[in-house]
């Protein structure tokens, strides 16, 4: 059972999928919403402000691309994506907008209420020693999951925020993509590594001062990617 009852907006045009993860997230223990289009979702989401969102991709109308995108207008909640296995270039653009993960169908409804737990955990507690990480003028909040760049606040998605911190714990040490999707993420990630590429990119474009030509966040051709701390202490 979840220890505090949270509420999930599942929006899927398949009845039967909806009805199965329907059934298995409320013997979870969560509240949940469920509906099936892209239009109903942003009404509902803006109306009930859920804690999480599982979304498909392929949706009449309104997709679920542009609900993606509604949504992270107004909120980090985390959003997990369902999707076809042909569907890798949709994946892809889903995680740009900033979904955190995604489950590809046919799936197991156990799976999905398991990469729920996952994700929540995530936003919940972190495996550092410290609850706190400071790096010249970055400061991570392990505890609020807030972040602070030179005394400039910064929202970012679950999956962005462990990436950022995996990166920051250990300044200037390089990391490859599978290594960051093994700490950010650990056994709940189960994409491609250039996946990492789409989340990297987001971090850029909310943290950097020119995303194109990044000073923080660096990329190691060949080798993958390192947090490069200002001076500032």
């Amino acid at each position: 059972m979840a220890d505090i009852q949270r509420t999930i907006l599942v929006v899927d045009d398949e009845p039967q999928i909806l009805k199965v993860l329907k059934a298995y997230l409320d013997k979870a223990g969560y509240k949940t919403l469920a509906v099936d289009n892209g239009v109903k979702a942003v009404e509902v989401f803006q109306a009930e402000q859920p804690d999480f969102v599982i979304l498909d991709l392929n949706l009449p109308g309104m997709d679920g691309l542009d609900v993606c995108r509604a949504i992270r207008r107004t909120s980090d909640v985390p959003i997990l994506m369902l999707t076809a296995r042909v569907e890798e270039a949709d994946r892809l653009i889903g995680l740009e907008l900033g979904a955190d993960d995604y489950v590809i169908k046919p799936f197991s409804p156990r799976e999905v209420v398991a990469r729920v737990r996952t994700i929540f955990r995530r936003t919940q507690n972190s495996p550092a020693a410290s609850n706190r990480i400071q790096v010249g003028s970055l400061q991570i909040d392990l505890d609020e999951h807030t972040v602070q760049l030179a005394e400039r606040s910064i929202d970012l998605t679950p999956t962005e925020f462990e990436i950022l911190a995996v990166l920051a714990r250990q300044p200037r040490r390089v990391f490859s993509r599978l290594q960051i999707m093994e700490l950010a993420q650990g056994d709940s990630f189960e994409g491609y590594e250039r996946t990492i590429d789409a989340h990297i990119k987001n971090l850029r474009l909310k943290f950097e001062p020119d995303p194109r030509h990044p000073t923080f966040i660096q990329t190691v051709f060949g080798l993958g990617y390192k947090y490069e701390p200002d001076d500032e202490n």
